[in-house]
């Protein structure tokens, strides 16, 4: 199966439908199966007083509170129907993280077929429930959380209504940018190990190295910010990936899926002409007449790989020359 790759437009539109259908078009062109946005109500997320996160202050105007950094991003129901219908136009999923009730059921009339929670919402019992409940597929990320926290989310979205199966659990890191020595990729195979579950990774480093390498090691799905240019105004635009970027990342994990292939160990198809070429064979280091016992002096080894294999030195050693042969010739 492909590797289903997550376009992150995020709150990269900065609150313009004009941006988000750009977006659109950018995740499109690059190649990508989806494209996903964040649906909320500032009201709903976060108090008025609440403090940004660190990078975000780096990122926006640190004068101002989260509550009004996101007021700026918020997008109405109206706005996400038009972008729902634009990607249904453009042929690639629409996507939207929920991050309160209100923007579940807005999303579940869109009739969103896949419910991404994003790492904030792993340890909130009702919010998981209500997506737990429409028995939809889901995509969980797990930034900040525990292996515990991650079984506890599993469990509760499988027993208020959602098949295992339909869930694919994402390793993330909600830091923005993420540090290398932070990444601890190899959570992907503990998580898949212990919940016997699909996993895949949500990235924020810099570069397209770790999505890259994710997919060499089993994610299934990958997602990834991306704006239209990373000097824009807002929280992740300097994080993100710009469209050559993400068309790039797009190409080398579809090379890389190739790539995986098979687990046989054999000579490819493209390989066997080859073979012959730089492969050797035992010849006749000098003259020997017929009847002359072969030897390591009277014996080399050469190409082409056309006549009996080197693998059959020590059966041929000692036994006796049944024609001629000219010195170079094919034993």
């Amino acid at each position: 199966m492909s590797v289903f790759i997550i376009a992150e437009a995020g709150v990269n539109h900065n609150g313009s439908i004009k941006l988000a259908f750009q977006l659109v078009d950018a995740a499109v062109k690059a190649g990508a199966d989806a494209v996903k946005f964040q649906t909320f109500k500032s009201e709903n997320l976060v108090l008025k007083n609440t403090q940004k996160a660190e990078y975000q202050k780096k990122t926006t105007n640190p004068s101002e509170s989260q509550f009004e950094m996101l007021k700026k991003l918020e997008l109405n129901f109206d706005a996400f129907k038009k972008i729902n219908n634009y990607c249904n136009d453009k042929d690639i999923i629409f996507l939207s993280t929920p991050f309160d009730h209100y923007s579940i059921d807005l999303l579940n009339q869109l009739g969103l077929k896949i419910f991404k929670i994003p790492s904030g919402e792993i340890t909130n019992l009702p919010y998981l429930r209500h997506i737990g409940s429409l028995a939809k597929k889901v995509i969980l990320s797990t930034g900040m959380s525990t292996l515990k926290e991650v079984g506890d989310a599993l469990n509760t979205l499988v027993v208020s209504g959602t098949k295992k199966e339909n869930i694919v659990v994402l390793h993330a890191n909600t830091m923005y940018p993420t540090p290398m020595e932070d990444v601890n990729l190899n959570v992907l195979k503990t998580i898949r190990k212990e919940f016997d579950v699909a996993v895949g990774y949500s990235d924020h480093t810099l570069g397209i190295e770790v999505d890259i390498a994710a997919v060499a090691i089993g994610a299934t799905v990958i997602e990834k910010h991306f704006t239209l240019d990373k000097a824009m105004n807002g929280p992740d635009h300097k994080a993100s990936l710009e469209p050559q970027e993400l068309k790039d990342m797009v190409s080398a994990i579809r090379n890389i899926e190739k790539a995986m292939g098979s687990s046989i160990k054999t000579a490819t198809q493209s390989e066997k002409i080859n073979k012959n070429i730089v492969r050797k064979s035992i010849i006749a280091r000098c003259v020997i007449k017929k009847g002359e016992r072969l030897t390591e002096d009277n014996l080399t080894v050469k190409r082409p790989g056309t006549g009996i294999s080197p693998m059959k030195w020590d059966k041929l050693i000692g036994t006796l020359a049944e024609t001629d042969y000219q010195t170079d010739e094919l034993i």
